[in-house]
Formats: C-alpha cells, structure tokens, sequence
C-alpha cells in the first residue's frame, strides 16, 4: 500500500504542485512561506509585512470602496490606487462644462479636494485562525444551509468580542469551502475625498483595445485622501474633519526595477477557482465563457461605435461600455489560455489520479467525492446556464428593463401606505431623473435588438421566462413594439404618469410592455432558476470540501492555498518578461517612446495631450527618467486577479516601485489555472506617477507629501500609532 501510494503521489503532484510564483498567501501564515521568498530576494520579515502590535506594510493597503485595493503613500492620508477604480468618482464630479474624466483633475489644496458620498476605505486590523473554535461546534449530518445558520450562530459572539469596546468592525469568513475559518477585524473610513487624476489620454491611454494587453503605455492611476474625525477615527464626511494619519506609510522608491527583481503585491484579491473539477472547466471551455462572450459582443457591437459619434453619448456611456468590455475581453482570454494550456485534460489527468488512490486509502473515505460531484454538476449546467444568461441580459443588457422593475414598488402601491407612497415617488421620480441623464433610448433599443435572439437561443428552454413564447419570429419588430408603447422609453411620458399618481398610473405601469417583460424575467428567475441553482450549489459546496479536503489528508505533502475571496493576500515573483506563444517574446518594460508609437492624433483611444508631447520632445522628465527615457510600466509574474487592481506592487524593502492594474491577456486563464511562464501582471512604473504628478500636471506638492527614497537612503516606515 505504501508503495502504491508513493507511485501514485508523485504523478498526483505534478499538475498540482505548486509552481513557481503561484499562490495568493493569508498574511498570517507568511511565516511558513517567508524562507522562501528571502531566498527570492526579500530583505525584510514577515513580521515588518504583517504585525498586529506593531505598524507593518497592511497597515498602508486599503480595501478601496468594495471592489479595488489602494494603498497609503503620505502620512496625511493620500491613497493611490488606479484610473479605473477612481473612474466612477472621477466621472460623478465631471460635466460637459467640466469634464475631470477628459480633462483630469489635480486639488491645489485640501478645500479643493471633492468628496464621494458612499466611497470607503478599510483596512484590515487583524486576522485570526478560529477553525476549531468554528468545526468544533458543527455535527456532520447537518445539511448545508443548516451548517450556515450554525456558522453564523457560533460566528456572531466571536466576533462581537474581538470588537467589543472598539470602533472596529469584524466578520468570521470561511476559507477552503468551509474547511477553515478567520476572524477578520477591519476599520473602515467614511470620508474619501479625490485629489487627482491624470486626463483619461493618459489614464486610459490605449482604451479597450489595449485593456488586458500587452506591452502598455498607460499611468493607470489616481490619487485620493483618507479623512477622520479629529481623534483620528472613522467619522461621516463634514467639514470637521481631517487628514487621517496612518499606522504605515510606503516609501516610493526612485530607483526602477530591473528584470528579475524580487517583487511582491498586497491587496484583495477577489475570486479564483483553482479547484475546479473537470466538469466544471468543462461547463467554462463550451457554455458559459462562449454565451458570456456572444452577449457582450453583441452589445459592444451597438454602443461603442456610438459613444465616439458625440461628447453626450460618451460620457453617458463610457463607464458603461467600459464594465462591458473588461470582462468581455477576459473571457476570451480565459477561453483560449484553458484551451491552450488543455485544462480540461490536466483536470481529468488529476482526477484519475486521485480517484486510484481514493479508493483503497483510508477506507475509501473519499472514493465517491468525484463521482459524486460529477452527477451533481451535470444537474447544475442547465441552472448555471439559465443564471448566466438572466444576469447578461438584465443586468448588462437592455436598461429599459432594469428601469422599469424599480418601479415596481411604486406600481404595487406600498401596501396602501399613503404617506410612503409619496415618498417613494418622490424617490423616483429623483432617480428617473438621473437614470435618463445617461440614457439614449435608440442605442437601448438596439442593443434589446441585438441580444435577444441569442439569448432565445441559450437560455435553456426548460427554464425560459414565458415572454418569449410571444415574440415571434420577427424579433426586431417585437422590440420596435415594446419601445413604442413603454412609458419607460419616454421620460417626459413617465414623469407625467408619476406626477399624476393614483390608480390610473398603477393600471397603466403594471400593463405596461416593458415592465411585464421586467418583471416576468425577473420572478421566472428566483422562482424557476435561484432555488434549484441554490439547493444543488449547496450540494456541490460540500461536496467540494470533502475533495478538497480529501487533497490535504491524501498528499499531505501538496502545497496549497485558499482560493481568493476579496481578503487581504500577498503574492511574490520576479520583475520579468514572457514568451507565451511560439515566436512572442515580451520584454518587461515599456516606456514613454511607446507612447509616442502609438499616438493618434484625435484618436479617442490614441490621442496625447499636447503637454505631454512636449516633455516627451524635450525629454523634460526631472528626476523620474532612466538614460534618456522615461519608464513607463513593467510585468511581473506576481499571481492577480480582479480585486488586485490599485495593489501596491514593492521590491524585497517593501518599498513602492509600481501600481497593479491589469494582467496580460495570455494570463486571464489564471484564475482557474496559473502558468509561471505565462501568466504575467501589468504595473504603471511608480515613476512615471510621479512623473505625471510633477512634470505633466504641475502638482508637485502631492509629491512632496511622499516618502520618496533611494537604495543609499533608509526609508521611514513606522508611524506613531493613533488609534
């Protein structure tokens, strides 16, 4: 048996050993890893990256509203994360008047700075492994939405004393499908002002096309500011308060990066799915991706040739355009990196592997987990199916739809609530006002025109709303219909209706086309698809933590790490270039003479500011340049994915010497499945931020708050601490 198992090991570790520069680290559990990365080329100790008595390196990394990372770069409070993640701020302050998103926007002082109702910034206080506080208390015959009322049964008084007495904030999270457990405690700042941002030729330069590519030539960036109330604690935004002061500052380092720097990035990590079974991978390679990418084609294919027709329909819609493509582009990245990295086969390779040994170790214990799983994903595809399509077309698609379902409190009355009835019209009617300002209804009508027959041809007919039984074969003639006869396609029509109250405007909402099409795709969803999409993902969910457990106790000696979930991780690598396919090489820097390569003159992608061209001409870079070039970005084989934008990406010091903001497209697949040779993160070089803040935008008073060091000056790391 012994020597069965060693056989079988070896080829079970192969595909699923851990590669180099792999793995998205707990903070707390560097210590087993941090041999290692000295060995890379840190000079520092987990200690200095992360200490819960002491400033360390968390202390400057912001979870950035609820999506992006930032990090501390001034003992004032100033935060740098990227463009894109500050991009709805940044739009919300800009007017055709005054366009901060075309134009850019650098505060002169702190009165000029611009809040952002409902922006937060948190950091992370602590972590703490509470497994066996949690496994302890749970029976194993518990089914899996009775195992979640336990969690959060036996979740709520640990938390409430990990906080008690504090102004903090705590929440116990699962890891590992449930096979771990940490108390996680956070504080969390109301009050976040932006202080500048470069124009979008320069914070977006490249646009869509270059998104998710490389070699790029984009400062990727934004500058915003942390405010507190006068103890230093979290407080609403007013007047009152002031610049927070941090337990941990960066140091911006001036020194470049060369290739095979040892280089690390701290942030938030959102989702990855690296344990996937192969039927799952499967459902990704040829449902989901391909459905995903068909629906976000076709959308494109209406709205982005128009958002360059006028100054209007741009700002309408370039935020929008923009949440489209992203994931767009990464789909088809993802797609053909699985299938050129044969996923599905290496899945099934594993899988075989773990099954010969499943099934005579430790009593068979877990010998039916795979084929377990198998049966229940093939019982999931046509519900996944059925919720991917819903969330593109309602949620990505067609506005008029998602409009008129928020009336539907105002259509079905408010329970004959007099006086909330006017107050939620009132709210409406504020809102529709709103909406519209970023509404075109032709492109709208279009793009209903363009998805829904492909989402009559995906979405599982089992499972399809019954609105489609009466569209007909003509379909663009259904949608002409539909759009003639709404009130929601008419602002005017809908304002009047909203006015005038009373029964006649319930009858003729609630008959209204669009909002019978609204509310049909929406119930047929959580009556139809959420229930069963729920009760079987429960089954998989347990399912998937027995295998992965099933991992652990089979191949102690297999490395591994949890997935992502949007919680504080470190990963570490080397500053360095890639070849993904036969006759590619990258080389991992780019400069400002790209830029000029690529510039267009009144491209809506390619364009430069003229100012820009002329410290380009006469190579004007100050002390941010490197022989007569200006750095521009770098690549590195740190291990991202969403969430890890605005991550600070530093050198063995932990000092800042890049901006996280994208990987290549040869990298999307990672996710699911890290390649060392391919995968690659694309960083805005700290020196070309500065370069832009100084040199471009004349704000060399937001660099001057900075702790900007070089290798033969120690850097200033630790900070009175005011909490």
């Amino acid at each position: 048996m012994f020597l069965f198992r060693s056989v079988f090991a070896v080829a079970f570790l192969l595909p699923f050993a851990l590669r180099a520069h792999e793995g998205m680290w707990l903070p707390t559990l560097l210590k087993s890893i941090e041999g290692d990365m000295r060995s890379e080329g840190l000079h520092l100790s987990a200690e200095d990256i992360y200490s819960v008595n002491n400033g360390s390196i968390k202390d400057a990394v912001v979870l950035f509203g609820g999506g992006c990372t930032a990090e501390v770069i001034s003992a004032e409070g100033l935060i740098l994360t990227n463009h894109h993640c500050g991009f709805s701020a940044i739009s919300s302050h800009s007017s055709l008047e005054q366009d901060h998103a075309k134009n850019g926007f650098w505060a002169p002082d702190r009165k000029a700075e611009l809040r952002n109702p409902g922006l937060t910034a948190t950091f992370v206080v602590r972590m703490e492994d509470v497994t066996e506080r949690i496994l302890s208390g749970l029976s194993p015959e518990l089914a899996e939405a009775e195992r979640r009322e336990a969690i959060a049964a036996l979740s709520a008084p640990i938390a409430q004393e990990a906080v008690a007495g504090t102004h903090y904030k705590a929440v116990v999270r699962p890891f590992n499908f449930g096979n771990s457990y940490y108390l996680i405690v956070t504080e969390t700042f109301r009050d976040v002002r932006l202080v500048g941002a470069p124009p979008n030729a320069i914070g977006k330069f490249g646009g869509d096309t270059d998104n998710w590519m490389w070699p790029r030539h984009n400062a990727d960036f934004s500058l915003f500011r942390i405010y507190a109330g006068p103890d230093n604690r979290p407080a609403d935004p007013s007047d009152a308060n002031v610049p927070f002061v941090p337990r941990h500052v960066l140091p911006v380092s001036m020194d470049g990066v060369k290739e095979g720097d040892f280089a690390m990035i701290f942030g938030f990590p959102g989702t990855t799915q690296r344990y996937l079974t192969s039927h799952a991978v499967d459902h990704v390679i040829n449902v989901s991706d391909p459905a995903r990418i068909a629906m976000r084609t076709a959308s494109l294919g209406i709205i982005e040739p128009m958002i360059h027709s006028s100054d209007r329909i741009r700002l309408q819609y370039a935020d929008k355009v923009a949440n489209l493509s992203n994931y767009w582009k990464k789909f088809i990245g993802e797609l053909r990196g699985l299938r050129e990295l044969r996923t599905l086969e290496r899945k099934q390779a594993d899988e075989r592997t773990f099954q010969a040994i499943a099934d005579t170790a430790m009593g068979g214990a877990y010998a039916s987990v795979l084929p377990d799983l198998a049966v229940l994903q093939e019982q999931f595809a046509p519900y996944a199916t059925a919720r991917d399509m819903f969330l593109e077309f309602f949620y990505y698609g067609p506005e008029i739809l998602r409009l008129a379902d928020a009336h539907a409190e105002v259509i079905e009355g408010a329970g004959g609530d007099a006086a909330k009835m006017m107050e939620l019209k009132a709210k409406r009617l504020e809102n529709d006002r709103i909406f519209y300002a970023d509404y075109d209804v032709e492109i709208d009508k279009r793009v209903f025109k363009a998805l829904l027959p492909i989402y009559m041809a995906r979405v599982p007919a089992a499972l399809a709303p019954t609105f489609l039984k009466q569209v007909g074969n003509d379909t663009d003639a259904w949608v002409d219909a539909l759009y003639a006869r709404s009130a929601f396609a008419s602002p005017d029509r809908l304002e009047s209706l909203l006015v005038k109250g009373g029964s006649r405007m319930k009858r003729t909402l609630a008959e209204d086309p669009a909002y019978k099409v609204a509310r049909n795709i929406v119930t047929n969803y959580f009556e139809q698809v959420r229930p069963e999409h729920a009760a079987i993902g429960d089954r998989i969910e347990s399912g998937m933590r027995m295998y992965v457990k099933g991992m652990s106790e089979l191949f102690p000696e297999k490395v591994m790490w949890p997935d992502a979930n949007s919680t504080l991780r470190l990963s570490y690598g080397k500053v360095e270039g890639s070849s993904p396919r036969d006759g590619v090489v990258y080389q991992p820097h780019t400069t400002l003479d790209g830029v000029m390569e690529k510039y267009v003159p009144g491209d809506p992608e390619f364009d430069v500011p003229e100012r820009l061209i002329e410290l380009y001409r006469t190579k004007d870079y100050g002390p941010y340049g490197e022989d007569g070039t200006m750095p521009v970005c770098f690549t590195s084989s740190l291990h991202t994915t969403g969430g890890n934008s605005g991550s600070p990406v530093l050198d063995g010091d932990g000092r800042l010497i890049g901006l996280n903001f994208d990987r290549s497209w040869e990298s999307t697949m990672s996710d699911i499945q890290f390649d060392p040779e391919k995968c690659r993160n694309i960083c805005v070089d700290i020196r070309y931020v500065l370069f832009i803040i100084d040199k471009f935008a004349g704000a060399k008073h937001l660099v001057d708050e900075m702790n900007v060091v070089r290798n033969d000056v120690p850097p200033t790391i630790d900070l009175p601490i005011h909490r």
